[in-house]
């Protein structure tokens, strides 16, 4: 097994200066930098981890927070921060929130425990004000998916009020007037910035909000399910529905479906994620994209930059959505009637349905 003598000798360095380029990057130029490493690759060098935290002073691991470990969103989540961190020789510690303020809280504790150099912090429920009180007392944090004032600099956001308007604007451009929304958590600040967007567009357009065309959704498909039978059950003429997130939207096309009716030629649907599966949906999901790995990765190269100093790192801290048009949104038929009262719950939709 090589040495990091071996290494020195070969890039024609000190042993201080390939230290440096281990431990502190910024400190060394860059010509020197790739030097070193590709004597580290040329003899295939694996530096030993428990020496370099010794000299010094890190963990080289970083701490994640997400809201779960599984599904579309989170999956893709997780693998983004750890792929971009992987390659850059750091190690990563996952542990899941579960949308609860105290678990939140103790998975944050947990983590500064594990020694943990930074922390990647996806949160729903705890409040903006519980960072602000510890930004000078936490480990180096960036928030995923959150916009905190005052603390714009910790955060990698996504406009959530942009893709909520483009959602319904594109709704109202070719024609619909009766348009319902199934938000997610209106406690959580990505829900109430897409509902935001909906009624802003609905605004512009000169068109009422009325309060019950709003169904409070949980973003699982079973909540889409729920609301969209409560929409129903209105006997209002809705001619389209905006669903927060493409679970929801899936629930809510197989209780459309389940009613008799046609997407888009009765009721279209336009959900938000642009999940791998929505293109699989029938009809094809129409939806808002949230580049979700791009803002994963751009989190890792946070803490790339501003713990681990690597130079060249360069940061965008707001994302902006895209309306993806596929078939699940049409203009409006000519005399369209009231959804029947009753609802059949039928069985569960997924991808591929």
């Amino acid at each position: 097994m090589a040495t990091i003598y071996e290494v020195s000798k070969l890039a024609g360095v000190s042993l201080a200066t390939v230290s440096r380029v281990m431990n502190d990057p910024s400190k060394v130029s860059e010509k020197t930098q790739k030097k070193v490493l590709a004597a580290m690759q040329q003899l295939d060098y694996r530096p030993n981890t428990i020496a370099q935290s010794l000299a010094s002073n890190r963990s080289n691991c970083v701490g994640v927070l997400v809201s779960e470990l599984h599904g579309p969103i989170f999956g893709t989540m997780v693998s983004s921060i750890e792929e971009e961190l992987t390659r850059a020789g750091k190690f990563t510690i996952f542990t899941a929130g579960h949308s609860d303020a105290a678990t939140e809280r103790k998975g944050i504790e947990f983590l500064a425990g594990r020694k943990c150099d930074a922390l990647i912090l996806h949160v729903e429920a705890l409040h903006n004000e519980f960072f602000a009180e510890r930004q000078n007392r936490l480990l180096p944090f960036v928030l995923l998916n959150r916009f905190a004032p005052g603390l714009e600099e910790n955060c990698i956001s996504l406009n959530n009020e942009l893709g909520g308007y483009q959602a319904t604007r594109m709704l109202l451009d070719i024609g619909h007037h009766q348009i319902a929304y199934i938000s997610g958590p209106l406690e959580w600040s990505d829900a109430k910035a897409r509902l935001s967007g909906h009624q802003r567009a609905l605004a512009e357009a000169r068109i009422e909000f009325e309060d019950d065309l709003l169904v409070e959704g949980d973003y699982h498909e079973s909540g889409g399910v729920r609301a969209m039978q409560r929409l129903l059950e209105l006997g209002r003429p809705i001619t389209a529905v905006v669903c927060a997130n493409d679970e929801m939207a899936a629930g809510a096309m197989e209780v459309i479906r389940n009613s008799g009716r046609s997407i888009p030629e009765d009721i279209s649907v336009v959900g938000f994620d642009n999940v791998r599966w929505s293109k699989f949906l029938y009809p094809k999901l129409t939806t808002v994209e949230y580049p979700v790995a791009e803002m994963s990765r751009m989190a890792a190269k946070w803490v790339l930059k501003n713990v681990y100093r690597e130079p060249q790192v360069d940061l965008q801290y707001v994302f902006h959505p895209r309306l993806i048009c596929r078939a699940s949104a049409a203009a409006p038929a000519q005399g369209q009637k009231p959804a029947p009262a009753q609802v059949a719950t039928g069985k569960k939709a997924g991808a591929g349905s």
